[in-house]
């Protein structure tokens, strides 16, 4: 396909799309395929005028780029099952032509339409505006509708049609604007939210098969592990489970679920294990629902903005008595209109909510899903930190070093065993031994009768008669009581200290130690830094790994304090105890042994790529590239912070100076509404702007 180059500078090219016409639906499939070019920041396609911006990380990739719009062809890209219903760009033209329509008709009717006429729409529009007045005191509430339908009543009343006129056309675009922001906001986050799971297992005849979720069938048997999301909904035919549906109906209590009963996609499987007959495989039905739940959650307010909203409320009674007293002391109604026609409500209820939103949205930009307003301050307010270490701190693809055989096993045999057990669940360490069989070519099909996950510890099974365990130290020796093989305990004393270590036992004895190198992620001591510059004065690495290991890398990174072997309550209990003695807690994991502390703290960040259990449950994802997305978001919650407090201080100071030039007689009514609404939808628009830019 051809396209021509309008601008380019360091970093950014514009580009132009040769078509008659590009609709809605090839945008998105150019969008999707620049922005998943490799060294590609972020691409803006427009489709009304079929330019692309394309913003890459440095000059090298130029080349690629456009190697790449040479080679493109729609009809070539393959798009993720539901992303085209969902990619929200319909919804955006639908808005921006709603906008523009209320002011060509607003202005048309100002200018165009006689005075009669004029006054006789003005007058029968203000019906919505009282009514909805009347009926917020019939509830015994003076709110902020109240004081809007005076202000329209009164200069209806008074036969001042023009600010009546305008006051409700100012409401009318701030409504239209809050309403727009909300719903992109929402349609983000649960676009992200709603993303589809990747491989699954499918039941065959034969034995069970990994394969992708974009080959699944509805009649097809899935099998849904510990840990995992259910990735369709459906209906279990086998099996029994506790189902965690806390992101689809709200519920805290996990619930059970058997043979018979039904199970929807994107709902997290806490213990037990299910075959689930696949329904449906459509990828817009989990966004659905996830858009639905969000709309009618309260975790999208932060605590400042339901403050706002308190206090506009509570302001409202004020300035009626403040009306009603001018009028009073002055008999003058034109002085008492002037503090009718500006309020604080109006602003702080409209600005709020759409920075809140707003900073939602521009996390996402950032690889940063955040699944409310409240998350972002508490980001903002937390003073205590705590890191897991493998997949969080190191990196997120630990390998295998070497496998240590202490039997008569030969080692390949061994990595062959321990990747057919552990391909079946989802941890950093799990995902480096299936990896390294699969390098060394091994195949590794079932051998094994069902697995057990024993979470924090390991997995339990038996390959043909003999028991056969995977996992950690307290696990295969503690709990397991195996033993070392006689004559082995000198090589078992001497196993590199460098690298952590998984065992694997057969009948009660080891077997292997896999050594898994886990190198710890290169930007990690300078993040911390940075962190502790932003404010958090506490910063913990907690771990399930030996002391000598925690303290290693404890030293190399700069944290505080560390605690080694620790179980999965053990990091919950600590959070608790923090939050406890006052403090405010952030804690960050990727596996499933994570998801306790997760909940527990004032805000749980999972990493993109971990655990999907610890995805559902934590209130922020981040992505598994590197850790810089936070210093990104806590820099973008403190923004947000300072945003929130500097829009409230603009909009006392503003309204109270209008009111006070409005009661001396400086300015009149319609000057007073006409600031005031233009300053509300100016703070508005502001409020919308990315923060991180400012």
């Amino acid at each position: 396909m051809k396209f021509r180059i309008l601008h380019e500078n360091k970093g950014r090219i514009r580009v132009h799309a040769e078509q008659v016409r590009m609709t809605m639906e090839q945008a998105d499939i150019l969008q999707y395929y620049l922005q998943n070019l490799p060294g590609v920041t972020r691409v803006t396609v427009r489709e009304r005028t079929g330019d692309a911006t394309i913003q890459y990380g440095d000059s090298a990739t130029r080349f690629s780029i456009l190697q790449a719009l040479r080679n493109f062809r729609y009809g070539e890209v393959t798009l993720p099952k539901g992303m085209l219903e969902t990619s929200g760009r319909e919804m955006n033209a639908e808005y921006q032509e709603k906008l523009a329509t209320r002011v060509v008709c607003h202005y048309g009717r100002k200018f165009l339409l006689p005075a009669p006429l004029s006054a006789a729409y003005t007058t029968l529009k203000s019906v919505k505006y009282i009514w909805k007045g009347i009926r917020t005191l019939m509830d015994r509430k003076i709110e902020v509708p109240v004081l809007d339908a005076t202000a329209i009543g009164v200069s209806v009343l008074r036969g001042d049609y023009n600010t009546a006129g305008s006051v409700m056309f100012l409401l009318g675009i701030g409504e239209l604007l809050e309403e727009w922001t909300h719903k992109k906001s929402v349609d983000d986050l649960a676009r992200t939210l709603s993303l589809n799971v990747g491989k699954v297992w499918v039941r065959t005849d034969a034995a069970p098969i990994l394969v992708s979720s974009s080959d699944v069938k509805p009649g097809d048997q899935v099998i849904v592990h510990v840990g995992n999301v259910v990735p369709f909904d459906g209906e279990v035919v086998e099996g029994e489970a506790m189902i965690n549906q806390a992101s689809l109906t709200g519920e805290s209590v996990p619930v059970r679920r058997t043979a018979g009963n039904t199970v929807y996609a994107g709902t997290v499987l806490e213990e037990g294990e299910i075959t689930v007959l696949v329904r449906t495989t459509g990828g817009s039905s989990r966004y659905e629902k996830i858009a639905s739940m969000i709309e009618e959650s309260e975790k999208l307010k932060s605590g400042l903005e339901s403050r706002a909203e308190h206090l506009a409320d509570k302001l409202v009674p004020y300035s009626l008595g403040g009306t009603a007293l001018t009028w009073l002391l002055t008999r003058n109604t034109t002085k008492a209109l002037s503090i009718l026609m500006v309020d604080f409500s109006c602003a702080l209820k409209l600005a709020m909510p759409i920075s809140v939103l707003s900073a939602i949205r521009e996390a996402s930009l950032y690889n940063i899903t955040v699944k409310g307003g409240k998350y972002l301050e508490a980001v903002a307010e937390a003073d205590t930190i705590v890191f897991d270490k493998t997949g969080t701190l190191t990196k997120a693809k630990p390998t295998v070093a070497d496998v240590i055989s202490f039997g008569g096993r030969k080692p390949e045999e061994l990595l062959r065993i321990a990747a057919c057990l552990e391909e079946h669940f989802p941890h950093s360490m799990a995902k480096a031994v299936v990896q390294a069989a699969k390098d060394a070519h091994l195949d590794h099909q079932e051998m094994h009768s069902k697995v057990e996950y024993i979470v924090a510890h390991g997995i339990s099974t038996k390959i043909g008669k003999k028991k056969a365990i995977i996992g950690s130290y307290h696990f295969v020796f503690e709990d397991e009581k195996c033993t070392v093989p006689e004559g082995m305990e000198e090589k078992f004393a001497s196993l590199p200290e460098e690298y952590s270590h998984l065992y694997m036992a057969i009948d009660g004895v080891l077997e292997a130690v896999i050594c898994i190198e886990d190198p710890l992620r290169p930007e990690a001591p300078e993040i911390i830094r940075a962190l502790k510059e932003l404010g958090l004065s506490k910063v913990v690495m907690m771990t399930g790994d030996s002391d000598r290991t925690a303290r290693a890398i404890a030293a190399r990174v700069g944290v505080d304090e560390y605690h080694a072997e620790v179980l999965p309550e053990d990091k919950a209990r600590f959070c608790e105890e923090e939050k406890a003695a006052g403090r405010k807690v952030i804690m960050i994991g990727d596996g499933i042994n994570d998801s306790p502390a997760l909940s527990a703290a004032n805000v749980g960040i999972a990493i993109s790529d971990g655990a999907e259990i610890a995805r559902e449950i934590a209130d922020i994802t981040i992505s598994a590239d590197n850790l810089n997305e936070l210093v990104t978001l806590k820099k973008l919650s403190d923004a947000l912070l300072r945003r929130i407090g500097r829009n409230y201080r603009s909009i006392v100071g503003f309204n109270a100076g209008l009111i006070v030039l409005g009661v001396t007689g400086v300015i009149v009514p319609t000057t007073s509404a006409l600031l005031h609404n233009t300053s509300t939808l100016i703070i508005g628009l502001k409020s919308m702007q990315n923060l991180l830019h400012e």
